[in-house]
Protein backbone atom coordinates (compact mmCIF):
# COMPACT_ATOMS: atom_id res chain seq x y z
CA UNK A 1 0.00 0.00 0.00
CA UNK A 2 1.71 3.07 -0.99
CA UNK A 3 1.47 6.27 1.45
CA UNK A 4 -0.25 9.78 0.55
CA UNK A 5 2.66 12.91 0.20
CA UNK A 6 1.38 15.62 1.73
CA UNK A 7 2.64 18.97 0.82
CA UNK A 8 2.50 22.51 1.69
CA UNK A 9 1.51 25.72 -0.83
CA UNK A 10 1.80 28.96 0.27
CA UNK A 11 -0.63 31.18 -1.62
CA UNK A 12 1.14 34.57 -1.21
CA UNK A 13 4.61 33.13 -2.64
CA UNK A 14 2.68 32.36 -6.14
CA UNK A 15 2.80 34.55 -8.84
CA UNK A 16 0.04 34.83 -11.33
CA UNK A 17 -3.23 33.69 -11.48
CA UNK A 18 -2.83 31.45 -8.70
CA UNK A 19 -2.21 28.59 -10.78
CA UNK A 20 0.67 26.30 -9.56
CA UNK A 21 1.68 22.68 -10.21
CA UNK A 22 1.29 19.84 -8.21
CA UNK A 23 4.45 19.75 -5.72
CA UNK A 24 4.59 16.00 -6.85
CA UNK A 25 3.48 15.39 -10.07
CA UNK A 26 2.94 18.86 -11.79
CA UNK A 27 -0.57 18.74 -12.69
CA UNK A 28 -1.77 22.10 -13.15
CA UNK A 29 -4.09 23.42 -9.95
CA UNK A 30 -5.91 25.99 -11.05
CA UNK A 31 -8.90 28.05 -8.74
CA UNK A 32 -10.73 28.50 -11.65
CA UNK A 33 -10.76 24.52 -12.36
CA UNK A 34 -14.50 24.13 -11.49
CA UNK A 35 -15.11 20.43 -12.62
CA UNK A 36 -12.96 18.45 -10.32
CA UNK A 37 -10.71 16.39 -13.58
CA UNK A 38 -7.31 17.51 -11.65
CA UNK A 39 -8.33 18.31 -8.15
CA UNK A 40 -10.91 18.24 -5.39
CA UNK A 41 -11.28 19.69 -2.31
CA UNK A 42 -10.95 17.55 1.28
CA UNK A 43 -11.22 19.94 3.94
CA UNK A 44 -11.07 23.97 4.14
CA UNK A 45 -10.74 24.96 8.02
CA UNK A 46 -12.49 27.97 9.13
CA UNK A 47 -10.94 29.92 12.22
CA UNK A 48 -12.29 33.25 13.76
CA UNK A 49 -10.64 35.43 11.17
CA UNK A 50 -11.70 33.53 8.77
CA UNK A 51 -10.29 31.11 6.11
CA UNK A 52 -7.00 29.52 7.28
CA UNK A 53 -6.23 26.57 5.12
CA UNK A 54 -7.88 24.36 2.40
CA UNK A 55 -6.74 20.98 1.87
CA UNK A 56 -6.54 19.28 -1.90
CA UNK A 57 -6.24 16.35 -3.44
CA UNK A 58 -4.31 16.04 -7.03
CA UNK A 59 -7.03 13.66 -8.86
CA UNK A 60 -3.33 12.88 -10.59
CA UNK A 61 -1.20 11.53 -7.89
CA UNK A 62 -3.26 11.94 -4.49
CA UNK A 63 -1.52 14.00 -3.04
CA UNK A 64 -2.31 16.04 -0.58
CA UNK A 65 -1.83 19.97 -0.84
CA UNK A 66 -2.59 22.44 2.14
CA UNK A 67 -3.13 25.94 0.93
CA UNK A 68 -2.08 28.72 3.24
CA UNK A 69 -1.72 32.18 3.34
CA UNK A 70 -5.13 33.13 3.09
CA UNK A 71 -4.91 35.44 6.15
CA UNK A 72 -2.15 37.64 4.67
CA UNK A 73 -4.17 37.83 1.15
CA UNK A 74 -7.09 39.12 2.33
CA UNK A 75 -5.74 41.87 4.08
CA UNK A 76 -3.87 42.72 0.76
CA UNK A 77 -6.47 42.86 -0.93
CA UNK A 78 -8.09 45.22 1.41
CA UNK A 79 -5.37 47.70 0.65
Amino acid sequence: MEQTQAYKVDLTKIDGDGDFPCPKCGNVISPDETSEEAYYILEAKVNCHGLEEVVLCCNICESHIHLTGFPLLEKLSIK
